[in-house]
């Protein structure tokens, strides 16, 4: 599916639906490099600019690496601006030290945006700002950049079964409501995501750009 050669890069690549695309785009014949907490942090600039400046080719970056907090947590201002930096501005700031490689390699770029883009979480504030925000920075992104010929699109996740929602599965009342209101009557998979995040950074996607790809098995449609 992908020229030889073609270079990808997957923040939160390490785990859950980043691991999932990383994988999938490696199987779809691209050197994919899938950058975790581990060794990278996209709350850093020097993290971030050094990660950057590893590359001498770059055709896509896949912005997967994000956090929630649960318990309420997110209420307190300093948890909602960790929890932003991570999932919004680090998304930027990845961005924009990719985008001299993507501009001359005619590269694109998928943000991980999520439901909650769409809905509001009585229970996670900053993710949801973060998550809204990520749909309007596609957009915005999309639009500067597409003189340099770097697609900028994202895919909404919906409820999927990662490390990050096993609380959720593992309460039978909250799994049973969700399963109900979507309408494949299941909760997706990490390779249900990732199907859909290779096609958006492949050829067959070479005119869409500020899309937003719902992966919910209906859910935000019922």
């Amino acid at each position: 599916m992908f020229d030889p050669g073609t270079r990808a890069l997957v923040t939160g690549g390490t785990s859950g639906i980043g691991k999932a695309i990383a994988a999938a785009l490696t199987s779809a014949g691209c050197r994919v490099t899938a950058a975790g907490v581990e060794t990278f942090d996209v709350s850093d600039d020097a993290s971030v600019r050094k990660l950057a400046g590893s590359f001498d080719r770059l055709d896509i970056l896949v912005n997967a690496a994000g956090t929630i907090l649960r318990g309420g947590a997110e209420f307190d201002v300093s948890n909602f601006e960790k929890v932003v930096d991570i999932n919004l501005t680090g998304t930027m700031r990845v961005s924009t030290a990719c985008r001299p490689l993507l501009a001359t390699s005619r590269g694109c770029i998928l943000n991980l945006a999520s439901m909650l883009s769409f809905f509001g979480g009585g229970h996670a504030p900053a993710y949801s700002a973060s998550k809204g925000g990520i749909v309007q920075l596609t957009k915005s992104l999309a639009i500067a950049w597409a003189a340099e010929g770097i697609r900028v699109n994202a895919i909404a996740p919906g409820w999927i079964e990662t490390g990050m929602t096993k609380p959720v599965r593992e309460d039978a009342a909250r799994s049973k409501a969700i399963v109900d209101r979507t309408p494949l009557r299941r909760w997706g998979t990490p390779d249900d995501v990732a199907g859909a995040a290779v096609f958006l950074c492949s050829p067959a996607a070479a005119f869409i750009t500020g899309a937003v790809l719902p992966v919910d098995g209906g859910y935000s449609a019922a």
